[in-house]
């Protein structure tokens, strides 16, 4: 489909909104002034961080005397949770919080699957050779897809279905996996779901096994899949908790899961909290160390063998509660078969990966514990509740990572580019304090830190950015950082990090809305990807904006295109962006409802909006839609991602994949999987 059939409104500018304020603050720090004279980010040099490290247990004996100390001091009436807020039922691994939304930018350029191959695009990642796993994968020669349980496999030049692959016999048809690719091998992550709710894919002739049982393994399922001529199955690896995510460099792929003990506390009605407690604590002084470690089984052709994740190989921080795990597992994608996964465990919470490559960093925080209760009671959060844990691994070799370092830094993570490695410091961006009700006392900081020996110590700090707001978007590009804050207006900052030791703000820039995802488009360039807003925060529909960040002592927006009433998947997970810098092209999915809709009003349009970034603003070059049938609104489904191969711009939904010519935008091809 070419040209737009939805309303896609848009204004180019060449006249910035600029707040005079930037200028007033960079002068104020060069003078010497206070930044609270002109409401600006100060210097914070008190911020506790480092003097925590992690330390291996002796034995099984002293984990399980230790672990259980420490889960009794926290378990309640109702099982695990902040002062037995939380009802736990069942498995505590199936009672944690979801795993946070993972998101991830491009270093400048990355958007290329990698050197030597620019006919095609890749995975939109953090760091440029660092890939990240997602729902479609292309090396230019196959485009690999995984939806509703399958394994697709398309050849591009012919534009045909080469290859197809149920991946989970028994599952509902609405199942979240992704993958990453190497050569003729392919490995699929499936979340936990999967695992509850499908039976395991055995190869041909071996009988299918039992549903799952209270002793199965429940969790994450790795399947690694041989693409050479018709796809197979070859190897899989189950292990008990939640899958957080996972980085590939080369052949190596480090996959970061999340568990807790298994353990029940049933519910007595007819007993006191006090008497609940003391129950549940029993629970826990009669379990095992099979009830505290991640067991995994690895399946190869007809041979299954399992195993359990080693005490010599746990870890633990000076304090922890002992209910989460955070195991770190290692594959060859070159190996003939997928192995034990070289375990390494730390006992902590893990939301968060981010890689250099040579070093994996975990981060938490105990947000999703105490958030529910304090926005219901209007209360500011315990700054003990409002930190976030970095644990730092040596990932440089092919087998198991090695622990490096450990710190903690006031506030919380947006997600995963809100820190970044440069030059031997690692940049962190968090925001503290309440962002909610009437009277909002939130602040966001940039933290430098160092590793020193075991621990990553704080080198320097910026503080007092977006006061009363929260971090929506953090992009570092070399020394510069780049924080968005937002709760009416949109205060983006840029921030001088080429001295670790003396960070500053250089300049702010304040317009309505706000970027959720920052993208850099070239040099002194910076796209946001986000919701346009009213004066008094009220969203009105996706935007992109085109800033000129050439000089960061006065950032400006030279452009904008907005979508009313519009929704892209880009803004909450940069996957879903692409940018191809041979044509300064930008992709993204949109959702539009309401009057913007094709059809009746109300109903939602989904389309892949194409637009051209020129030194002024954009272009729009059109619009793909994917539908279904006789072409009625209920038949347009929701476009996921989109990739360029050799000239053709493929989009791919739950429900197929299109092709279409960046030339001319006309449909080249369909291919439905679904």
């Amino acid at each position: 489909m070419t040209g737009s059939s939805v309303p896609l409104r848009h204004r180019t500018t060449g006249v910035p909104r600029v707040m005079g304020l930037a200028l007033v603050a960079s002068l104020s720090l060069i003078s010497g002034c206070t930044a609270e004279a002109v409401s600006t980010p100060r210097r914070d040099g008190g911020v506790p961080a480092g003097g925590f490290r992690l330390v291996a247990f002796d034995s099984c004996g002293q984990a399980m005397r230790q672990l259980k100390t420490a889960a009794k001091a926290y378990v309640g009436p109702w099982g695990f949770g902040p002062g037995g807020d939380f009802r736990t039922f069942g498995r505590a691994e199936q009672a944690g919080a979801p795993a946070a939304a993972k998101q991830a930018d491009a270093a400048p350029g990355a958007n290329a699957a990698g050197a030597g191959t620019p006919g095609h695009s890749g995975t939109n990642t953090h760091e440029a050779g660092v890939d990240e796993p997602d729902l479609v994968k292309t090396d230019g020669k196959r485009i690999v897809t995984v939806t509703r349980g399958k394994l697709y496999v398309i050849d591009p030049a012919t534009r045909r279905l080469t290859g197809e692959l149920e991946l989970a016999p028994g599952a509902d048809g609405w199942t979240d996996g992704s993958l990453l690719l190497h050569g003729d091998r392919a490995l699929v992550l499936l979340r936990e779901g999967w695992a509850a709710i499908a039976k395991p894919a055995v190869p041909e002739g071996r009988p299918a096994a039992a549903g799952p049982t209270r002793g199965d393994i429940v969790g994450p399922r790795l399947v690694m899949v041989d693409l050479a001529g018709a796809p197979k199955i070859i190897g899989e690896y189950r292990i008990d908790g939640n899958l957080v995510d996972a980085r590939q460099v080369g052949t190596t792929v480090r996959v970061v899961v999340r568990s807790a003990p298994r353990l029940t506390f049933p519910h007595r009605e007819r007993a006191t909290d006090a008497q609940r407690t003391a129950a549940n604590r029993e629970i826990i002084d009669r379990s095992t160390v099979d009830d505290w470690l991640p067991r995994y089984e690895v399946t190869s052709g007809e041979r299954t063998s399992t195993g359990r994740v080693g005490c010599e190989r746990v870890s633990r921080p000076a304090s922890y509660s002992g209910t989460s795990l955070v195991t770190v597992l290692s594959f060859d994608l070159a190996a003939a078969m997928l192995g034990a996964g070289y375990p390494v465990t730390v006992m902590a919470d893990g939301d968060t990966v981010y890689s250099t490559g040579d070093r994996l960093y975990v981060a938490n925080d105990q947000r999703w514990r105490v958030l529910p209760m304090l926005t219901a009671r209007n209360v500011a959060p315990d700054p003990k509740d409002e930190t976030t844990e970095i644990y730092q691994f040596d990932t440089g070799g092919a087998g198991a990572p090695r622990y490096v370092a450990a710190a903690t830094v006031p506030g919380w993570l947006v997600n995963q580019y809100a820190m970044s490695e440069w030059d031997g410091h690692l940049r962190v961006a968090t925001t503290r304090g309440r962002t909610w009700g009437t009277k909002p006392d939130s602040t966001s900081s940039v933290y430098v830190l160092r590793a020193d020996g075991r621990t990553l110590a704080l080198v320097s700090t910026v503080t007092g950015l977006g006061k009363g707001e929260r971090i929506h978007a953090v992009r570092f590009v070399g020394g510069t950082g780049y924080v968005v804050t937002f709760r009416q207006t949109d205060p983006l900052y840029t921030v001088d990090l080429r001295d670790p030791t003396a960070p500053k703000v250089s300049g702010e820039l304040k317009i309505n809305g706000y970027s959720a995802y920052l993208h850099p488009v070239g040099a002194g360039r910076l796209l946001g990807v986000g919701q346009e807003a009213t004066d008094q925060g009220r969203v009105q529909g996706t935007q992109l904006s085109l800033f000129d960040v050439a000089d960061p002592a006065e950032p400006s927006r030279i452009a904008q295109y907005h979508v009313r009433q519009g929704h892209s998947e880009a803004e909450f997970d940069p996957h879903a962006f692409l940018y191809w810098p041979a044509e300064r092209l930008v992709v993204v999915p949109l959702t539009v409802h309401g009057s913007g809709a094709v059809g009746k009003p109300g109903l939602p349009s989904n389309v892949a909006l194409a637009l051209r970034v020129g030194d002024g603003g954009f272009t729009e070059a059109g619009t793909v839609d994917h539908t279904l049938g006789g072409g009625r609104p209920g038949d347009l489904v929701m476009i996921r991602r989109s990739l360029v191969v050799d000239g053709v711009l493929w989009t791919v939904s739950d429900v197929g994949l299109k092709a279409t010519s960046l030339a001319t935008m006309k449909t080249l091809g369909w291919l439905r999987t679904a």
